[in-house]
Order: C-alpha cells, then structure tokens, then sequence
C-alpha cells in the first residue's frame, strides 16, 4: 500500500512528465461475480446466464460494470494515493464489456491538485489484456494526512 501526502504528490498540471501515476492489474472471477451478486442482489441475465447474454450479442456473461469500476476504489485506496486517501467521487464510464477471466490493467495519474481543499483529480482508465480500453473515470480524492 502507497502512503502518498499531499505534498508529495505532482499533478501532470504541475510537471508534465514526472507527474504521480499508479497502476495495478487484476483478473476478474467466477467467484468476484458470485459475491458481487450476493451484495447487490442484481439478478439481471446478462450478468448471470451465458445463454441469455449470448443471445444478446455478447461472447459470454457480462460482469457488472460496477464492479468493474470498483476497482477505482482500490487505486485510490491502495495505490494513489494510498493509505491517505479518502474517496469523494468516482465518474465512471463503460466503453465496451468485460468478461470473466479477462485480465484488467487500472491505472491513472494526478491530473490536478486543489491545495485549499487538499484534494486531487485522478484521470483513470481501465485496459484488458487485449489492450482495449474497457473503461475510463475521473476520481475526486482527499488526503487525510495530518
């Protein structure tokens, strides 16, 4: 886990090269989709019957797109910034479906700091192991450092 402060994080506004970036990839399962199921209830057949989804025009079952997109949650909270950081808002936008057993690469970067809120915007992007982007998000995060 990455225990980033505030000031030691650079926004890509502040150095267009050397700016803070994390990522980390994970490959979704059977078992991810079992208890997502069980936390949310979310029966719908295109999440939970490969034939109905197949029906629909996709290959396989399609995982939640929230649970995709929880993994926002874990770059935030695990990578950057880390044991600081406290979640304000995740904007997340689904481009094409994830299915299981695909392996996802999430990653982002420090767009912007907000000094008088001690807050900062994640630009953040989610990839599977065909190099398509499957997902992208803008993360508000606060640090709680001091």
């Amino acid at each position: 886990m990455n225990e980033y402060r505030f000031e030691d994080i650079i926004s890509k506004e502040e150095d267009k090269e050397n700016f803070t970036k994390a990522e980390f990839t994970v490959t979704v399962t059977e078992d991810m989709m079992k208890k997502f199921l069980e936390i949310t209830g979310d029966i719908n057949p295109l999440h939970n019957d490969a034939s109905y989804a197949r029906e629909k025009g996709f290959e396989d079952r399609v995982v939640y797109g929230m649970l995709t997109s929880s993994f926002y949650s874990t770059l935030a909270g695990v990578y950057l910034p880390g044991k600081y950081c406290i979640l304000n808002s995740v904007e997340s936008k689904f481009r094409f479906p994830v299915f299981i057993g695909d392996t996802l690469t999430v990653s982002g970067f420090v767009k912007v700091k907000h000094d008088a809120t001690k807050t900062m915007e994640i630009a953040a992007q989610i990839v599977n192991q065909d190099g398509k982007k499957v997902g992208k998000g803008t993360i508000l995060a606060g640090c709680i450092d001091e």
